[in-house]
């Protein structure tokens, strides 16, 4: 698909309402995880790690480099779990007002855990989480900020206060601690700067899935910072990838595909360049799996290079380790597809 320039809307220039940040009570926030096991440096993981966890559902995760161990949320529980190669989950943050956790980022220069947070909408009946209320779905997510360490929370950034429906879901970190988190319902990306100050990044009607059906699509998606200065995103519903510079974000493009990744969820960034995109078939008719991408001109175009079918289903995102890249599975489809009376336990790791 030929490239595009698009010129967006950026509400940070227009009075915009700067996210409300929300000063968390340290003492009730969170519990630091006991004799979890981690990885030696040396040892390779398991190809395939299978994990318990009473309806669980993680949907992001990622590598916690200073633990050497995988970190898992829960879209059911709003937990933060610690992972290792037993696959057993020991609890890191456990914060009720969290309602579930999503995208997943580790800051280990400055001892921080990042996550997306919110109460998922589904549609009008569906209530997804424990703390899932009718008021709360879909008009409350933001970024949670916690000390890496304790899991103790440190700050909540609201990012749901416009009108309409909100999904805060996956989140990417700059070099300088500033957090981009996509919010697929409306097609907007925020910032959230080290402080904790949140404002629209950019607006743009080409992020944005729009509704079907009285539901919202899921639009803007995975997202990942590239050291050219610049974030990648992908369009869930259409698989379509941009390349968005942090300098002049109005100045997007859409990435040239031949073959466009419809169901894209999580991806990732190789140090050798390479882009890893978990897919689904939750709400797409792409395939459950993992693709790897590669692009001979700074992103202006990309072609695929591999894909693999993986055997669960629903896979939601990939996250890379010394090991290789383990792609996240645990049964979301199920989730969602019941409205959350119905659920599954345990989750499962798999190295692609």
């Amino acid at each position: 698909m030929p490239s595009h320039s698009h010129k967006a809307v950026l509400p940070g220039l227009l009075a915009l309402a700067t996210a409300a940040v929300m000063l968390a009570p340290i003492a009730t926030t969170a519990h630091a995880e006991q004799n979890a096991p981690a990885a030696s440096a040396t040892t390779a993981l398991p190809a395939l790690i299978q994990g318990p966890g009473e309806a669980i559902h993680p949907e992001g995760f990622t590598w916690d480099p200073t633990r050497k161990a995988f970190l898992i949320g829960s879209l059911r529980h709003g937990t933060i779990s610690v992972v290792g190669a037993d696959g057993i989950p020991h609890t890191l943050v456990s914060d009720p007002s969290l309602i579930a956790t999503g995208g997943i980022r580790v800051d280990a220069a400055r001892n921080r855990l990042l996550a997306t947070y919110g109460d998922v909408y589904a549609g009008p009946n569906a209530l997804l989480s424990d703390g899932s209320t009718p008021e709360t779905r879909g008009r409350y997510g933001g970024v949670a900020i916690f000390n890496l360490t304790t899991g103790v929370l440190e700050k909540r950034v609201e990012l749901s206060q416009s009108p309409g429906l909100h999904l805060a879901n996956d989140l990417a970190l700059d070099p300088q601690g500033n957090a981009y988190a996509t919010d697929s319902f409306t097609g907007t990306i925020y910032k959230v700067t080290p402080s904790g100050t949140g404002s629209v990044f950019l607006q743009a009607p080409a992020l944005d899935a729009g509704y079907e059906n009285g539901l919202p699509n899921v639009g803007v998606n995975g997202i990942v910072y590239h050291p050219s200065g610049a974030l990648i995103v992908v369009r869930y519903d259409s698989g379509a990838l941009f390349r968005i510079p942090l300098s002049s974000p109005e100045n997007f493009r859409e990435i040239s595909l031949k073959e466009r990744i419809p169901g894209a969820d999580g991806i990732a960034l190789g140090s050798d360049g390479t882009l890893y995109a978990a897919t689904n078939t939750i709400r797409s008719n792409g395939i459950d799996g993992l693709f790897k991408l590669r692009s001979p001109d700074g992103w202006r175009s990309a072609q695929i290079v591999s894909k693999a079918v993986s055997p669960e289903a629903a896979p939601t995102t990939v996250t890379l380790t010394p090991s290789g890249a383990y792609v996240l599975s645990s049964n979301v489809h199920i989730l969602f597809g019941s409205g959350g009376t119905q659920t599954r336990d345990g989750f499962a790791l798999r190295r692609f």
